[in-house]
This record gives structure tokens, C-alpha cells and sequence, in this order.
């Protein structure tokens, strides 16, 4: 077994911000995503990584790193969902997230997101524009579409992407403290269904993390669809019938329009369904602050 401990940092106004690498047998990439966490020089990091016992020297790649790593050990576990477990049960961050062992976070990505937990309370889950990277390089597609909760309902709800979300602790909490390791596959989403119904989801418009699309990853993509699937099935089920009837508005739309998201932004304009409102973030340039749009 490996593991290290390094002493906290200063305290500073910045909120702690706790993130933590589940990795295995991702040698090839497992560098790029400490990097892309420890070089942002973020003061109140907490940063651990769980390792599942590799035997391709990520274990070794790892302990390079150790001086910047709160905590890190390299150990067999049950799978990712209990890795992401054991290594938020290291932490007491007020903000949460984490990235997986081939994907990245960017040199703006904490101090972007340090700064709306800051200063809108209101915000209690984030996630920003999606990012994909190739097998080795920079993003190869940006994009995506807000969703909300009703979108998920109407059956948008691939994808959430992982990488790019981050939550309150205090709603981690309410939320039950932990993944369901049961989950192979769709643990994230699984609690995304369970934040969703506690709180709304926000979405600012810049690049928080990359998803790494390669080979391995590939395989996972197509599994979790299924599981996704039957966690959407109950998620439905659990909905009350004015919840429903207001789904059912999305999907008509959606039926005539091809775009579901015209009922958003016509609603906005004409102030119509406020219900419906997809939550945003963003910067207001002129007073030097994030505000809710």
C-alpha cells in the first residue's frame, strides 16, 4: 500500500475546494490530470487520489506528485463509485467535484468556480460548456445544451458532463454522502437525480473540464446507457402529476419544434412558464462579479 498525507494550506478567504482522482491502469494519461489540477496553484486545495492497486506505474506516477497531494493511496477497492467514496471521506471541502484519471481540469477551472460559489449562495450545483479531447492533445469539440430537470423527464438526459460539475458539500449531504456503489456504470447520474431533486442546476457559459475520449472509455459510454436508463425509469415514476403534465408540454414542443429548447428560450423572452427557466450564470464585466441571469 501506498499513501501520503500533506499538510493543509494556509487559510485564505477562498473556499476549500475538495477534488478527488479515481484512478486505474491509466498510466498514460494519469500525469496530464494531476497537472491539470495541481498547476492552477489553487490556495485551498484539497486533492486526493484513489488508486485501485494499478500495476502499470500509475501508483508510481502518483507518489512523483505526493507533496501536493492531500491524501493518496494505492490499495485494491470495489470499483470507481467506491474509490470516489473512500476518497471524499478524506475530505471537508465546502466545494466538491471530481476528475477522472484521463480527463482534465483547466488552469481557470477552481478559481472560476471558487469565485460563483462565493459570491451567488444561490448556487448550490454548477456545471459549465462540455469539452471533448482526443487520445492525446487539446479539446477537440466544445458544446453542449443547458438541461434542466424537466429535460431530464422528458427523456433529454444524456449527457451531464461529469467533468464540469461541481456542488456544495452541504448538499452532497442532503443528498445521502455518498455514491451508490452498486452502480458500475451511471453513478454520477444516479446522483445527479438525487441533486436534481433537492436544487436547481446551474450553468455558466466557459469550459470547466475535458472528458478524454479513447478506447477504454469507449466501452463505458455504451453501459451506461442502459443503467442511465433504468435509474431514469424510477427517477419518472417518483414525479407528482403536475410535474408530469409540465413534461409532457416540453415533449410537445419538442415534437413540433425538433428543438425542445425554443419553449426555454420563447419563455424568457415572453416571460412565459418561469417553471421551465433553465438557470444561468454569468460575468458581469462592467461590476466585476458573477450574477444569476
Amino acid at each position: 500500500m501506498h499513501h501520503a498525507v500533506y499538510a493543509a494550506h494556509p487559510v485564505t478567504s477562498a473556499p476549500t475546494i475538495s477534488v478527488v482522482t479515481p484512478s486505474f491502469n491509466q498510466s498514460d494519461y494519469i500525469e496530464s490530470t494531476l497537472r491539470s489540477v495541481i498547476t492552477q496553484g489553487y490556495p485551498q486545495l484539497q486533492y486526493v487520489v484513489i488508486d485501485g492497486a494499478s500495476n502499470d506505474g500509475s501508483a508510481e506516477i502518483i507518489g512523483r506528485h505526493a507533496e501536493s497531494l492531500h491524501y493518496w493511496v494505492s490499495e485494491p477497492d470495489r470499483g470507481h463509485a467506491d474509490a470516489l467514496n473512500k476518497g471524499f471521506a478524506h475530505t471537508s471541502g465546502d466545494i466538491m467535484c471530481w476528475i477522472n484519471s484521463s480527463d482534465v481540469h483547466y488552469p481557470w477551472t477552481l478559481d472560476t468556480v471558487a469565485g460563483i460559489f462565493s459570491e451567488l449562495p444561490q448556487v448550490e450545483w454548477l456545471t459549465g460548456v462540455p469539452t471533448e479531447l482526443g487520445h492525446s492533445g487539446g479539446p477537440k469539440l466544445v458544446g453542449g445544451i443547458a438541461r434542466n430537470a424537466y429535460d431530464f423527464l422528458a427523456g433529454d438526459y444524456r449527457w451531464i458532463q461529469q467533468e464540469s460539475v461541481f456542488w456544495r458539500r452541504s448538499l452532497w449531504e442532503r443528498a445521502g454522502g455518498r455514491l451508490d456503489a452498486s452502480l458500475r456504470y451511471a453513478a454520477d447520474f444516479d446522483l445527479w437525480l438525487r441533486f436534481f431533486s433537492l436544487a436547481k442546476l446551474y450553468h455558466v457559459p466557459t469550459v470547466l473540464g475535458g472528458f478524454r475520449v479513447h478506447g477504454d472509455r469507449l466501452g463505458a459510454r455504451v453501459n451506461y446507457v442502459p443503467e442511465a436508463a433504468r435509474l431514469m425509469s424510477r427517477y419518472v415514476d417518483r414525479q407528482d402529476r403536475r410535474t408530469l403534465r409540465r413534461v409532457k408540454v416540453i415533449r410537445a414542443v419538442g415534437d413540433r419544434f425538433g428543438q425542445k429548447y425554443q419553449l426555454e428560450r420563447v419563455a424568457r423572452k415572453l416571460s412565459l412558464c418561469p417553471w421551465y427557466r433553465h438557470a444561468r450564470v454569468e460575468y458581469d464585466f462592467s461590476e466585476g462579479r458573477w450574477r444569476v441571469r
